[in-house]
């Protein structure tokens, strides 16, 4: 049985602490009559000839509902008794080390409670996430109920279904509305009823309720917000972002951070915004219409910096992409001395990815790169020392168009054909708002660098040639295209 969204709608987890009127088997027989769509088997205690013996007669009853049975913790009883699936929290075994246990055909459930473990746990080869506990609970009295804002932040950042777990119950079931969780998972609310079945009708009809709000809210455009600088001409800054926002499918939107008089030839001249300027801009943005990604391009000084990062961090901005800007294409130096160590300090932290080029990334990193292994290593102390993933772009190298990406220790290469094109004016811009908007619409961070790049890649294909410098690129080449076309993973 393959592991779906409509499995979650009603998660089961069993608990013999409310059996004694009903054996367990009849309470989760009862379950199952009022519409539950999972079961899960927990025990902490029974022996293990036992526990196998009762989780053989629950796999049996499960499936005469079509139901998947999943046993919590214990992966021997879940191989010997053939249930459909295991669970596992992060102290147990790693998810990477279960799917080579359970082979391919089982379905993995991993607990989760950071965006940065849900990821890896796809990696690992989930097939679907716990989160929580979302409110508090009885059972877990030290454990902090996790933010509405983190719920959405795990959704967003998966391609696979999430249930939320925890204090659940009638009475509060419906605020999770709009989190983007694929159902719930309940203890107590079910086995501790005294009618079951009942109990659990009414349950399923609040866990449709609630997903059809979800659902409303996901088939809602995505939206993603630029903060940089302009460029008249359109090829890159503000302009390029919001083309490029757009032919990927996603409400673009800006906060101008400088005014800039520039073209493909150079950039002439400089009026930058005052701090309180932009923090307005970013304010208005995210009261009405809040972003679901973020991209920072331009900013010239260390007082724009700490307003962005301040204005940032209170409205608990999601996916932030910080393409660090310090030098145009012709040469010109785009940001103060004396900005760079606060860009460092306050940007780079925030970010969910930084896209330094080579030259800014031997200023971000302090080391020279001349060649692949320097490439790695750079990244690794950018993304070390500041608490980020880096994708360092290796465009500046002479015969390829490969990027490197490191994130949460480990390293990966995208691969790309270098397109004998020289207008490649806003290239840098494009390729960070092109992974903001594709994070904006619910794709992982290596699915997003490598769309992106596709995009990118079409983008300088079209070979258009404008302006009597370093002509911009074609955004628009994709018009009728997948990449603007083509559906949020949560609607998939």
């Amino acid at each position: 049985m393959k592991c779906a969204k409509e499995h979650m709608l009603l998660y089961a987890v069993t608990d013999r602490a409310w059996t004694g009127r009903q054996t367990l088997y009849q309470q989760v027989e009862a379950a199952l009559k009022g519409g539950v769509t999972c079961v899960q088997l927990r025990e902490k205690d029974m022996d293990k000839e036992a526990f196998l013996a009762e989780a053989r007669d629950l796999r049996t009853l499960c499936r005469r509902y079509h139901v998947p049975f999943i046993v919590n913790d214990n992966v021997d009883i879940a191989i010997a008794c053939g249930a459909d699936g295991v669970h596992v929290g992060q102290s147990d075994m790693t998810a990477g080390q279960v799917r080579r246990r359970v082979g391919k055909d089982m379905i993995l459930g991993v607990s989760v409670h950071t965006v940065e473990e849900a990821r890896q746990a796809v990696q690992d080869g989930a097939d679907y996430l716990g989160l929580g506990a979302v409110f508090p609970t009885s059972t877990k009295a030290d454990a902090d109920p996790m933010p509405h804002d983190t719920l959405r932040a795990i959704c967003n950042a998966v391609p696979i279904p999430v249930v939320a777990i925890g204090g659940i119950s009638q009475d509060n079931l419906l605020r999770l509305s709009g989190s983007g969780v694929d159902g719930v998972a309940l203890v107590s609310a079910i086995f501790s009823a005294e009618d079951i079945k009942g109990t659990c009708r009414d349950l399923r009809a609040l866990s449709e309720e609630m997903v059809r709000t979800v659902e409303m809210r996901s088939s809602t455009m995505k939206t993603a917000l630029s903060i940089a600088g302009t460029d008249p001409s359109g090829g890159a800054g503000i302009q390029a972002d919001l083309k490029t926002m757009t032919m990927n499918g996603v409400f673009a939107m800006n906060a101008i951070t400088a005014v800039l008089a520039q073209n493909t030839t150079g950039v002439q001249n400089i009026v930058e915004m005052t701090p309180r300027s932009v923090a307005q801009q970013i304010d208005v943005v995210f009261e009405d219409i809040p972003p679901d990604a973020v991209k920072i391009g331009m900013v010239a000084s260390r007082g724009l910096i700490e307003t962005i990062a301040e204005r940032l961090d209170h409205h608990h901005a999601k996916n932030i992409v910080v393409d660090p800007v310090m030098v145009s294409t012709s040469g010109h130096r785009l940001i103060c001395e004396d900005a760079v160590d606060t860009l460092k300090t306050r940007l780079l932290p925030l970010a969910a990815v930084v896209t330094p080029n080579i030259p800014e990334a031997e200023i971000l990193s302090g080391m020279k790169i001349h060649s692949k292994e320097d490439i790695e290593a750079a990244a690794e102390k950018i993304g070390d020392t500041y608490g980020c993933a880096v994708l360092l772009k290796g465009g500046h190298s002479i015969n390829d168009a490969n990027d490197f990406l490191y994130a949460s220790g480990k390293g990966q290469w995208f691969f790309g054909t270098r397109i004998n094109n020289p207008n490649t004016h806003g290239t840098g811009c494009t390729l960070s708002s092109a992974i903001a908007a594709n994070l904006a619409k619910g794709f992982d961070l290596p699915t997003s660098i490598q769309r992106a790049k596709d995009y990118l890649s079409g983008a300088l294909g079209a070979m258009l040639d404008l302006g009597k410098g370093r002509g911009p690129l074609r955004h628009d080449h994709n018009l009728t295209g997948r990449f603007a076309q083509e559906a949020s993973p949560t609607l998939l």
